[in-house]
C-alpha cells in the first residue's frame, strides 16, 4: 500500500511538472507572437502614413506650385527675373 502511494505521488508530481512545462513554453510562444504582432502593427502604421503622403502628393501633382518645385529642384529651371542664391559652403 505504501509503495502504491509513492508511485501515485510520483505520477502526480510528474504530471504537475509536465503541465507547468507546457504552460511556460506556451507563454513564451505567446509572447513571441505578441512581439511579432506589434511589429506588424508598426509596419501597418508606417504604410498608412506613406499611403496618406502619396495620396496628398497625387492630389497636388497637377498644381502649379508642385510643378514649379519639381522644375527648380530636379531640372534646375527658374522663373524669369527670379533671383537664385547659391550656397557655396556646401
Amino acid at each position: 500500500m505504501k509503495k502504491k502511494f509513492k508511485i501515485n505521488r510520483i505520477i502526480i508530481i510528474g504530471i504537475i511538472i509536465y503541465v507547468l512545462y507546457v504552460i511556460i513554453s506556451r507563454q513564451q510562444v505567446l509572447s513571441s507572437y505578441k512581439k511579432e504582432e506589434q511589429n506588424y502593427l508598426d509596419l501597418i502604421a508606417q504604410e498608412k502614413q506613406r499611403n496618406a503622403e502619396l495620396l496628398e502628393e497625387k492630389e497636388n501633382i497637377n498644381s502649379t506650385e508642385f510643378i514649379e518645385e519639381i522644375a527648380r529642384d530636379k531640372l534646375g529651371m527658374y522663373l524669369p527675373n527670379e533671383r537664385v542664391y547659391i550656397d557655396i559652403s556646401k
